[in-house]
């Protein structure tokens, strides 16, 4: 897949690859836009640290998904 704005892949990160998947890699998302959204629409797990609540996204590739580029576009347009 060609880089564009709608998708960009770095195969010299030193992360990469940062998750297991079939599919090309969408480095656009490297930090996830949706991490902050209550109910986002990939398949993390939440994890107690140091007694605080979070988000556990290591096995979730959604914001990697060049599939899903236009739902994360369209919800990041909408509040929380």
């Amino acid at each position: 897949m060609k880089n564009t704005s709608r998708f960009f892949q770095n195969l010299e990160c030193e992360y990469y690859p940062c998750h297991e998947t079939e599919v090309p890699i969408n480095c656009l998302f490297c930090y996830c836009p949706l991490y902050p959204r209550e109910n986002c629409p990939g398949n993390c797990k939440t994890v107690t640290v140091n007694e605080k609540t979070v988000k556990d996204c290591m096995g979730c590739s959604f914001p990697h998904d060049p599939e899903n580029y236009d739902i994360i576009m369209d919800l990041l347009s909408k509040r929380m």
